[in-house]
C-alpha cells in the first residue's frame, strides 16, 4: 500500500477509535446494561416458563441473538453518526480534495465501526457468561460471520450518513427499520415455530440469516443452511460496499 494512503487510513481509524473510546460510557457502558435486562427479563424470568427453545435452555438460545444485535447496533450506529458529523463540521470536503482514494476514506469508517461492534460484542459475550453456559461449535464461523455482520453494517450505517441532513435522520433507519428487522429475526425464537406463510415471510429478512449462521457457530444448530446464510452475507456486504464507494466517489450527499 502507498504509504501516504496507509497514514490517511490510520489516522482516520485511529480519530474515530479515540472518539467512541473517549466516551465509553456512552458507548460501551450502555449495551451491557441494556443486555444485562434483555437476560434478566427475556432470559431468566420469561424463560423459566419456556423452558427449551430449539433443542436447548431458552436463556442459552438467546445468547447469540443477543450478541449479534449489540454488534449489529453498534457498528451501523458509529459509523452512520461519525459521517454525518464529518460532514456537519465540514471537514469531510478536506478528505475527499486529499490525494487519497475513496475506498481508503471508506475503510477508515467502516473499520472503526467493526472495531466499536466488536468491542460491544465481546462485553456482551462476557456479560452472558454471568447467566448461562455455553461452548463454542466452531470459532472459525463464529468470527467470520461476526466480521461479516459488523463490515456489512457498518457500511449501511455510512451510507445512512451520507443521505442524512439532519441528526433525526440517523436515529430513523436504526428506529424503524433495524430496530423490527432485529427482533423479527430469530433473537428470541425459533422462526420453525412460525406458521408456514410467516415462515415464508421471515426468510426475507437477512438478520435471519446472520443470527441463526451465528448460532450455527455457537452451538452447530440453525434453522438456515448455513452455506445460504454466509452466501446471502457475503452478496449484501459486496453490493452495499460498491454502493457506498460509488456515492461516496461523487460526493453524495457532501458536494453540492
Amino acid at each position: 500500500m502507498n504509504p501516504l494512503w496507509f497514514t490517511a487510513f490510520r489516522t482516520i481509524l485511529r480519530r474515530e477509535i479515540v472518539r467512541f473510546t473517549r466516551i465509553w460510557v456512552q458507548t460501551l457502558v450502555p449495551p451491557a446494561i441494556t443486555m444485562t435486562l434483555y437476560f434478566v427479563i427475556f432470559g431468566s424470568l420469561i424463560g423459566r416458563r419456556i423452558g427449551e427453545m430449539g433443542g436447548m435452555d431458552y436463556m442459552t438460545f438467546i445468547v447469540p441473538g443477543l450478541i449479534m444485535m449489540s454488534v449489529i447496533t453498534n457498528s451501523y450506529a458509529n459509523v452512520s453518526s461519525s459521517f454525518f458529523s464529518a460532514k456537519f463540521q465540514n471537514f469531510i470536503e478536506e478528505m475527499l480534495v486529499a490525494a487519497v482514494p475513496e475506498q481508503i476514506i471508506l475503510w477508515g469508517y467502516i473499520c472503526a465501526g467493526v472495531v466499536r461492534g466488536l468491542l460491544v460484542g465481546a462485553v456482551v459475550v462476557v456479560v452472558s457468561s454471568f447467566f448461562t453456559d455455553f461452548t463454542v461449535h466452531s470459532f472459525g464461523i463464529v468470527a467470520l460471520v461476526v466480521l461479516m455482520t459488523a463490515i456489512l453494517f457498518s457500511i449501511m450505517g455510512f451510507i445512512n450518513g451520507v443521505f442524512a441532513n439532519s441528526f433525526d435522520d440517523i436515529s430513523i433507519v436504526p428506529t424503524f427499520v433495524l430496530t423490527p428487522l432485529t427482533y423479527l429475526g430469530g433473537v428470541f425464537f425459533s422462526v420453525s415455530l412460525l406458521p408456514g406463510v410467516w415462515q415464508t415471510i421471515a426468510m426475507a429478512n437477512p438478520i435471519l440469516y446472520m443470527v441463526n449462521a451465528f448460532r450455527y457457530g455457537m452451538f452447530g444448530q440453525s434453522d438456515i443452511d448455513i452455506t445460504v446464510a454466509l452466501g446471502l452475507m457475503a452478496s449484501l456486504t459486496v453490493v452495499a460496499y460498491l454502493y457506498a464507494n460509488h456515492l461516496l466517489a461523487k460526493g453524495a450527499g457532501v458536494r453540492k
